[in-house]
């Protein structure tokens, strides 16, 4: 802000981002309230841990597979927006697996893992679920709900934290999402949806039929942005400035 002409307030600090740039867009608000001004995350990666893409981690024994009756049905990672399954979460995993030991892959769960992950007794992170088998390590999903679930850590704080957030988160994803992102999303409206004192006063919005990463880009985006911060600049404020 120092070096660029940037407002200095948070009126005018709105964030965005698709993805796992979704995510973090949500996240920095919701973790720094009075900081920024608002969001308008696109497609965000899981912002419930209950449906992390289609894993329960804190129910599920195994992250590779559904027990139904006495059939085990494979947990599905990528999807075509017509519901066709590309990929299994257990294909995911060890093709991660090959590419690097440790969760060193650099690919997508690996970087979950990271990120979300305490550091185990070698050094290394430790694993949410073993990448052979798939068994869940209920510890780590109770280290994770406590640091990162955003829709817990909203619930859990809502009446300090709530006020701070009035008007100023807003999802969008598509209802087909590639990754299953969706679901978490649904999750996270269902509990928005019934705040109370105060009422969380934000947007959910679904793509019908949309894969990753569906929302408003570009200057619609832009557009969006821009009429949120002239409708929130505090009275007096002069918004003509950046207006060209």
């Amino acid at each position: 802000e120092k070096q660029f002409r940037i407002i200095r307030k948070p009126y005018a600090r709105v964030l965005s981002g698709g993805s796992t740039g979704g995510w973090e867009s949500l996240a920095l608000q919701i973790f720094h309230p009075d900081f920024f001004g608002g969001t308008f995350s696109l497609c965000p990666d899981p912002v419930d841990f209950r449906y992390f893409q289609c894993v329960n981690i804190y129910k599920d024994k195994n992250a590779y597979y559904k027990e139904i009756g006495w059939v085990k049905v494979p947990t599905p990672s990528d999807r075509m927006p017509d519901g066709t399954v590309i990929l299994t979460y257990k294909q995911r995993n060890k093709m991660e697996l090959v590419m690097g030991t440790k969760n060193r892959s650099g690919e997508q769960i690996d970087i979950f893992e990271a990120v979300f992950g305490p550091v185990g007794s070698d050094g290394y992170v430790k694993p949410l679920f073993n990448k052979l088998t798939g068994e869940i390590d209920h510890s780590v999903a109770e280290y994770w709900k406590e640091h990162y679930d955003l829709r817990y850590y909203l619930e859990k704080n809502w009446s300090w934290l709530g006020p701070k957030l009035v008007g100023k988160l807003h999802i969008y994803v598509g209802d087909m999402d590639t990754y299953y992102l969706n679901n978490a999303v649904k999750l996270l409206e269902n509990f928005l949806e019934n705040t109370k004192n105060p009422y969380y006063a934000g947007t959910v919005e679904y793509g019908d039929g949309k894969p990753h990463c569906w929302g408003p880009y570009g200057k619609e985006l832009i557009k969006l942005m821009a009429d949120y911060i002239t409708k929130n600049a505090p009275e007096g404020e002069d918004t003509s400035k950046w207006k060209y």
